[in-house]
């Protein structure tokens, strides 16, 4: 099933069913008001809320029109918001960027770091940042939504917890990273708000696209209506979803409604670094990983971070061409205070 919250109902938003197509979405408040208690009790609550979207889906008159621009994040906020690196070629071309070795042990054992989740940006929200000189990036992930997850899952069973899939915007602030990271303490100031796609998905609706680990579909990002870059959610992902979930649970319980990212979906090509898609190749989900490819070629960085007014656009289709989880489409604004 399809569902979304709208951005009326409160902080959490309104929980709503979301035809498969899209198109409509029929509050269910007697089932659950939010997402989040809908997650709280999903065992008795997930089979409620499939009967509606069968019916919604069934009646084509039913339902109300479904605007994404109307939609809150699906889960406006957070228990927990935790983004692996399970991409290890995107982590591998941004570490060189910044002149920073990789270790060995980057291969076997994730990157991960908890995010800001007290409020997310809705998918059509603009992206707020003060200056340019931040170095305004943009990451396209896939996440997924949990259930309870005990502390020390093992991956085997980890997969088990999985309710929804999601599509991700993790806003990045590249001139801040370096000098954060060097104080050896983790991201902060460089993770602003990141955005989630206007609808969650349970994992059935994505067929045999979802091996149970892994999401086997292009990400299609655009960047001011140009593509970008449509690289293999399925390809090249060094650890998959329950492999990221028992990392996060290794040493503490997660509650039900904790996200989980992907990190920035990357593909190499014939074991090289992947090339933009105007020369053929698969493009990249961020800027960085296209400006360390220009500076291996070039000796230095061609194209500039994200600039007030850009618009980023992140989806992905299935087989036959359609939207699943409609689009985080989103333009860079300057953030004028408070």
């Amino acid at each position: 099933m399809k569902l979304a919250s709208l951005k009326a109902g409160g902080r959490d938003g309104t929980l709503v069913v979301v035809s498969r197509d899209l198109t409509r979405a029929t509050p269910v408040p007697e089932i659950a008001r939010t997402l989040q208690a809908a997650l709280d009790d999903w065992t008795a609550l997930a089979p409620r809320l499939e009967e509606a979207y069968r019916a919604l889906n069934a009646d084509p008159a039913s339902g109300q029109p479904f605007d994404p621009a109307e939609a809150a994040s699906p889960l406006p906020r957070a228990y927990q918001w935790a983004d692996g690196s399970a991409y290890v070629n995107h982590v591998e071309l941004v570490r060189k960027a910044r002149g920073a070795e990789m270790p060995p042990s980057f291969w076997t054992d994730p990157l991960m770091y908890q995010g800001c989740s007290d409020g997310f940006l809705a998918p059509t929200d603009p992206i707020p940042a003060a200056t340019e000189a931040w170095g305004i990036d943009f990451e396209a992930e896939i996440a997924v939504v949990t259930g309870d997850v005990p502390m020390g899952v093992p991956a085997e069973a980890a997969g088990g917890h999985i309710r929804l899939l999601m599509l991700v915007n993790d806003v990045s602030l590249r001139n801040l990273i370096p000098a954060e990271l060097g104080k050896g303490f983790g991201f902060f100031q460089s993770k602003p708000a990141s955005s989630f796609s206007p609808v969650a998905v349970t994992p059935d609706e994505l067929g045999d696209a979802w091996d149970g680990g892994k999401l086997h579909r292009p990400l299609v990002t655009t960047l001011n209506g140009e593509a970008f870059g449509c690289p293999d959610a399925g390809v090249d992902m060094t650890f998959d979803f329950p492999t990221l979930i028992a990392h996060a649970a290794k040493t503490r319980h997660l509650a039900a409604g904790s996200i989980v990212g992907s990190g920035t979906v990357s593909n190499k090509l014939d074991g090289g670094p992947g090339k933009p898609v105007g020369a053929g190749g698969v493009g990249y989900s961020c800027l960085a990983e296209l400006r360390m490819i220009e500076t291996i070629e070039h000796g230095a960085p061609k194209t500039p971070f994200l600039r007030f007014g850009d618009r980023v656009r992140i989806e992905l289709f299935d087989k036959e061409g359609a939207s699943v989880f409609g689009a985080i489409d989103q333009q860079v604004v300057r953030y004028e205070g408070p």
